[in-house]
């Protein structure tokens, strides 16, 4: 009988070809927030990092979404101020590492650095209220090269609910339409990873294009609200948009979900001088949130857990409507099997060992989320 070392080398024999013909697009990274946290670049030693240059030239990865994350302690503190530090950072780690890395701000740009063999970065704005109330500030943003808007962080903003904040609007108010609209106009995507249930389906409805998840999962399987039910799920689909499955141990594997939401509930009862200091995983101060999370005792997940994931949306709501958005850097606790970057060809390796055929593994590793660029792009008007 062939031994388990045997099998996985075969098994990587098939899957690297598949892997390295691929265009692979990450949704979601939080690299440039570690850089500002450590003060560091991509290039240097960082043992924390879970994205560095060579494990990113080592994921096969063709394009990663990386965050202009603004923690919600800065809504109406100089939130839009925030996102363009962090896209100074991006566009620094550019500068430093040219001939490996290229920013890119359209899918024509993609499919040119996969030709080249290099890495584009493209910019994603993490939560709705970096635009401070105003439009202006969302076509500057656009101006930069962000190519995404998450309607929401963990915070509900003055226009759109969140699935982790109070629910003050009903989901979107008639500015938050406006904006979905104007972010259609433009050919910005709407990403509706974080949002409460009501707000994904009026984004759903605002929207003349398809929308993405730029990193979340399955609710079925890790009962966590920022996952997708099955019904968002096929909606979704039928709407032509992707969700990108997030990576980290809590939105994959339930048992860390439910440890996650007890001890929110729990800590809900403190009640603060303001939200920033209420939730310990808006994630302004990374080391009070890994040791929050720490203590909690929750499991790790899986590569097999990302799989079930992947194997589930694909079920439930066909394989052109899924994608992957690591949450690199922004996560804690990654699954075993998946802990930084290079790890990426060992997900395609359990895709293919789940039954997937090799072109619908091209789809779910970039080819879907390009449909859905592409769309946006031809909707500018």
């Amino acid at each position: 009988m062939e031994d388990s070392t045997g099998r996985t080398e075969e098994l990587m024999s098939r899957a690297l070809p598949v892997h390295q013909r691929s265009i692979i697009v990450d949704g979601h990274c939080d690299t440039p927030y570690r850089l500002k946290r450590r003060s560091s670049h991509i290039d240097e030693p960082d043992p924390t990092a879970q994205v560095s240059l060579q494990t990113l030239q080592e994921s096969g990865i063709t394009a990663s979404f990386f965050a202009a994350y603004v923690p919600p302690f800065y809504a109406g503190r100089g939130a839009a101020k925030f996102a363009h530090s962090l896209i100074d950072i991006i566009e620094t780690e550019v500068a430093r590492n040219s001939g490996a890395l290229e920013l890119v701000t359209d899918s024509t740009g993609i499919r040119q650095v996969k030709a080249r063999g290099e890495v584009g970065l493209m910019i994603g704005v993490e939560g709705g209220h970096a635009i401070e109330d105003s439009l202006e500030i969302l076509s500057d943003l656009y101006g930069r090269g962000a190519r995404y808007l998450t309607l929401t962080h963990v915070n509900t903003n003055n226009w759109a609910d969140s699935s982790g904040g109070e629910a003050r609007h009903g989901g979107l108010t008639s500015f938050g339409r406006e904006v979905v609209s104007a972010m259609n106009r433009m050919g910005m995507i709407v990403d509706i990873s974080h949002v409460a249930d009501t707000t994904f389906y009026q984004a759903l409805e605002a929207s003349s294009v398809p929308v993405i998840a730029s990193h979340s999962s399955c609710r079925k399987l890790a009962s966590h609200p920022r996952n997708l039910t099955d019904d968002m799920l096929k909606d979704l689909a039928s709407a032509g948009g992707v969700c990108m499955i997030n990576f980290f141990s809590a939105f994959i594997n339930d048992d860390a979900a439910r440890a996650m939401l007890q001890a929110g509930k729990r800590s809900s009862g403190r009640k603060t001088a303001s939200e920033f200091e209420e939730l310990p995983d808006d994630r302004i101060d990374w080391d009070s949130f890994v040791t929050w999370f720490g203590a909690l005792g929750a499991p790790s997940g899986t590569l097999d857990q990302v799989a079930d994931h992947i194997v589930h949306a694909a079920s439930v709501a066909g394989v052109q409507s899924v994608g992957i958005g690591s949450d690199f850097d922004g996560v804690p606790m990654l699954p075993e099997g998946l802990e930084n970057a290079s790890c990426l060809p060992f997900l395609t390796a359990r895709l293919l060992e789940r039954g997937f055929q090799a072109e619908e593994i091209e789809l779910i590793l970039g080819g879907n989320f390009m449909r859905v660029f592409e769309s946006v792009e031809r909707g500018k008007r």
